[in-house]
C-alpha cells in the first residue's frame, strides 16, 4: 500500500512525532505508523482532529476519503457570504480582518489601490501585526507586464492600473528595508484576487470588462473538511513561488 507522504511531512512541520500524536488522540502508535507507511484511512473522528494538530484539510491529507457529495457540502459550507460587488464589503470589515489575523496575511492583487487608500495606516498597522509574529505577503501585478496593460484594456482604463501599482509601491517603499512585509510583483493573468486572514479569505472574482470593485466577491472561511479555501491558497502559492521580489537587495540593503 502506499505511503501517506502528506501526513508524514504534515505531522513533521508541525513537530509531532507519531507516539505524540497517539498519545493526543488516544490511538496506539502503531495505528498511526500504519496510517503514515500503509496509508491507512483513519476514522473520520481521528481525521478532524489530525487536521485540526497539523492545520491542514482533510481532502489533503486524504485525498481518497471524502465523496464527492460530502466534499460539495463542505465546500458549501465554508461560504460565508456573497458581496455583489467589492465595493459592498464594509470598511470595517476589512479593519476587522487585517487586524484580527494573528499567524498569515496574503494578498493576491494587480493594485488593490483601494487597501491604503481606504485605510491611511494600513501599512504601518502591517507592520505592527508583523512585530507580533503575523506573516505578510502581497503579491502585486508587475507594472510593466502584458497582464496588467490587457487588464487595463479589458476593463477599459487603459495605463490606469500600471499608474495605480506604482502608488501602492510607492506606499510599501519607506518599509522595504524592515522586511515586516514580503512583497513580490508577479506576471499572472488573474482571474481572482485573494485576500487572505488566517482561516477566513476575500476571493474577488475578475469579470470581464469591469473593474474589480463592481464584480462580486465571496467571504469564505476554511473548514477542515473542505478544500474551496485551499483550492484558492494553492493558486496563490504557485504565484508566489514564479514572483520576483519587489525590490533588489541592494536597494533595501
Amino acid at each position: 500500500m502506499p505511503t501517506n507522504d502528506r501526513l508524514g511531512d504534515a505531522l513533521s512541520a508541525a513537530g509531532i512525532s507519531p507516539h505524540d500524536l497517539a498519545a493526543r488522540i488516544g490511538v496506539d502508535p502503531k495505528t498511526v505508523e500504519r496510517w503514515i507507511t500503509q496509508g491507512r484511512t483513519p476514522y473520520p473522528r481521528h481525521r478532524r482532529e489530525i487536521a485540526a494538530l497539523v492545520k491542514e484539510s482533510e481532502p489533503y491529507l486524504w485525498p481518497g476519503a471524502l465523496s464527492a457529495d460530502r466534499r460539495t457540502e463542505a465546500a458549501e459550507s465554508e461560504i460565508v457570504h456573497v458581496y455583489p460587488h467589492r465595493a459592498a464589503i464594509p470598511g470595517e470589515t476589512w479593519t476587522r480582518l487585517f487586524s484580527g489575523a494573528e499567524e498569515q496575511i496574503d494578498v493576491l492583487v494587480y493594485a488593490a489601490l483601494f487597501l491604503p487608500e481606504q485605510q491611511p495606516k494600513l501599512v504601518k498597522q502591517l507592520c505592527r501585526r508583523a512585530e507580533g509574529g503575523t506573516h505578510i505577503r502581497f503579491l502585486l501585478g508587475d507594472p510593466d507586464c502584458d497582464a496588467v496593460a490587457r487588464r487595463g484594456d479589458e476593463a477599459g482604463i487603459g495605463g490606469a492600473i500600471s499608474a495605480k501599482i506604482q502608488n501602492v509601491l510607492t506606499f510599501f517603499e519607506s518599509h522595504a528595508s524592515h522586511g515586516c512585509v514580503e512583497l513580490r510583483l508577479h506576471r499572472t493573468t488573474l482571474y481572482t484576487s485573494i485576500y487572505r486572514f488566517d482561516r477566513d479569505m476575500l476571493v474577488n472574482h475578475h469579470v470581464l470588462g469591469l473593474p474589480a470593485a463592481h464584480a462580486p466577491v465571496m467571504h469564505l472561511r476554511q473548514l477542515e473538511s473542505g478544500d474551496l479555501f485551499t483550492t484558492y491558497i494553492d493558486t496563490f502559492e504557485r504565484i508566489w513561488a514564479g514572483a520576483e521580489p519587489a525590490w533588489k537587495e541592494e536597494a533595501v540593503a
